[in-house]
């Protein structure tokens, strides 16, 4: 009484494709991808505070905290470092502060993604990070009300 159905439904799952059909990466990957991208971030804001910033034992701590990025997004591109970027901008502080805070947003979701993925050494670089910015304003307004 019915005729049979002679194509493909459109409802077939990716998982009945043939695997040449269209490009695809596992969930670890993806992570990796994104925890990377992150990292990559984070180290955009680093190097453009380092070059803003005077006090020299900030800028110390900065320079030693992107290397640290660096190795990471490095081991995460499997040996492709990172572009670094250079600032020509004037100093001034609620620019600064704008950058620790969102460098505090980008490392928490690079925690996020690197607990996630259980890359250990990615999280605690990512946590230490989150504590460097998050002291930075907090410095800053201490000193003010010094003052």
């Amino acid at each position: 009484m019915y005729e049979p159905i002679r194509t493909k439904s459109v409802h077939t799952t990716a998982d009945q494709h043939p695997v040449g059909d269209f490009p695809h990466r596992s969930r670890a990957e993806e992570l990796e991808i994104q925890l990377a991208g992150h990292l990559a971030a984070l180290l955009a804001v680093t190097d453009e505070l380092r070059d803003l910033t005077s006090d020299a034992a900030d800028r110390a701590e900065l320079t030693a905290g992107a290397a640290e990025l660096a190795r990471q997004i490095t081991r995460l591109r499997g040996g492709l470092p990172p572009v670094r970027s250079t600032v020509a901008a004037a100093i001034h502080e609620p620019h600064l502060a704008a950058l620790h805070q969102r460098a505090h947003a980008l490392a928490g979701r690079a925690l996020v993604v690197a607990a996630s993925r259980a890359d250990t050494a990615a999280a605690i670089l990512a946590a230490e990070r989150m504590d460097v910015h998050a002291a930075a304003p907090a410095a800053k307004d201490a000193l003010a009300a010094a003052h």
